[in-house]
């Protein structure tokens, strides 16, 4: 497959920008302005003012003596990069690799895309046609290299595509400036008479690089397709995310469901090829508004099973809003975990946290009642009960720990202890009467004391003597004495709820 580069230049990105929002200027010369070694000149202009001769760089003087009613604003020096960004996260939706091109570019590379469209002009067509309604003036080429897409797209004809074959015929007839060369050089080259790349690409290298630098050579070699050129996505790829391009933006739940059920099955197959599964999964559409619609899942367990990740997915399609229409679907499995097939066991009764069937079934509680709703908790190595245990990250997560088997321990505990007022007689006895909100409690019988110490590789602290309890109402509790009985600071803690 051969490489596909798009170079997108934004001719008056600013200006455009301005014009979308004050309508009225489109039809008008226009300029942004901007203050220079104390003078003010012109930043940017807008294709009205370009016509009659108002450039980048001109002094504002001299600009209003060509145009008496030229329209004047500010430049807003962040919004050239904003603006970038923004368009880049937009374009996406014709491929997943799309980087900036600063001051007033974007570079894709479309290997393997334009089919989708049907080839590259129409691929091309569409960039222009979507963009121009965006309300930008855009100049489009395609290459197999950035370097010459990126002087097609300044210097070349209208809409510049360059097929196999024909590289290097296209890449003669550019002027020096088309290969991203310093001004200097450029100025250089033009001053000896050479003003296309035909005049200059078959001198010696050592001569161009001794006139011209190793820069020079450097982009003339990226253009011609002998130096290897990358770009950096403004996203990310992510190693398991699938797309799924639409001619037309679809706008009904049964076509987003479609288009779900399409990359679960091509993610999944790839996800099981590979023996991974599945942990978390974020189903995008980006609508025809520039606006991006999401929903995300999470699984207790790794799986690569479509009919089971859709059963996650469909109970939050209803809030996926398509609006005007969905042009791109994109399908990530942003958290993947080893997915090995195990030997199922005969003559035995199935269950356990190892079962698939129960992992589905937490998956789908979670799914509808939210994952905060389902927790699974492993011992830890801790003294203190409340540190005791830990949250598991999975259903088959596993600690070397062990739980404590030979105390009897509250199945309420509360996550910090609540201080409580006691009656009790003489030391190491249990309490007679302990007040906790409010309300008195007599206490009729009692267990303990149960110490309970520090953990010192965390920190120094006192020791604390644990009782089981029950009042006249029959209810039992969980109550400590942290320090010794004598102790001034010592105080007393309502700990856990006995059943």
């Amino acid at each position: 497959m051969s490489a596909r580069f798009v170079s997108i230049w934004f001719r008056y990105l600013a200006t455009d920008w301005f014009a979308l929002r004050q309508p009225a200027l489109k039809r008008q010369p226009f300029v942004l302005r901007k203050s220079t070694h104390g003078r003010m000149v012109v930043a940017a202009a807008n294709q009205e003012a370009a016509l009659i001769g108002i450039e980048p760089g001109m002094a504002m003087a001299d600009a209003r003596a060509i145009c008496a009613d030229l329209q004047v604003h500010d430049e807003q020096p962040e919004l050239p990069d904003k603006l970038l960004y923004r368009l880049a996260e937009w374009c996406i939706r014709f491929t997943p690799q799309v980087a900036l091109d600063l001051p007033d570019g974007l570079l894709f590379d479309a290997t393997g895309c334009t089919h989708l469209w049907g080839g590259d002009l129409p691929y091309a067509n569409d960039i222009v046609k979507k963009l121009t309604a965006r309300g930008y003036e855009v100049r489009v080429a395609m290459a197999g290299t950035i370097g010459l897409a990126w002087g097609l797209a300044r210097f070349g004809k209208a809409l510049p595509i360059i097929g196999e074959g024909q590289h290097l015929d296209a890449l003669m007839d550019l002027p020096p400036e088309a290969l991203r060369a310093e001004p200097e050089v450029a100025e250089r080259l033009h001053k000896l008479g050479l003003h296309q790349v035909r005049q200059f690409i078959g001198m010696p290298r050592s001569s161009l690089r001794r006139r011209f630098g190793a820069s020079f050579l450097q982009r003339l070699d990226e253009a011609i397709g002998t130096a290897t050129e990358i770009i950096h996505p403004v996203q990310p790829l992510e190693p398991y995310q699938e797309h799924l391009p639409c001619l037309d933006p679809v706008t009904t739940a049964s076509g987003i469901t479609n288009a779900l059920e399409q990359l679960l099955e091509k993610l999944c197959r790839r996800l099981q090829i590979e023996q991974k599964g599945l942990r978390t999964g974020e189903f995008k559409g980006y609508r025809t508004d520039g606006k991006v619609v999401q929903i995300s899942i999470g699984t207790t367990r790794a799986t690569h099973h479509p009919h089971h990740l859709f059963k996650l997915f469909e109970i939050k399609l209803p809030t996926l809003e398509p609006a005007l229409g969905i042009e791109l679907f994109i399908l990530t499995a942003g958290k993947v975990e080893d997915n090995l097939p195990e030997q199922e066991k005969m003559w035995t009764s199935a269950g356990g946290l190892g079962d698939q069937s129960l992992s589905e079934l937490l998956d789908r509680l979670a799914g509808k009642f939210g994952e905060q709703s389902i927790h699974r908790y492993l011992p830890a190595e801790h003294y203190w009960p409340e540190r005791s245990f830990k949250v598991a990250a999975s259903l088959v997560e596993q600690s070397d720990t062990k739980w404590p088997s030979e105390r009897l321990r509250p199945l309420q505990l509360l996550s910090v202890p609540e201080p409580i007022e006691v009656t009790a007689p003489i030391p190491d006895y249990p309490p007679l009467l302990f007040r906790h909100n409010g309300q008195l409690h007599k206490v009729v019988s009692a267990d303990g004391p149960e110490r309970i110490e520090q953990a010192w590789w965390l920190q120094a602290g006192q020791h604390r003597d644990y009782y089981r309890v029950e009042d006249e109402a029959g209810n039992r509790y969980w109550i400590f004495r942290r320090g010794h009985y004598h102790d001034e600071n010592a105080q007393w803690f309502i700990h856990g709820f006995f059943a």
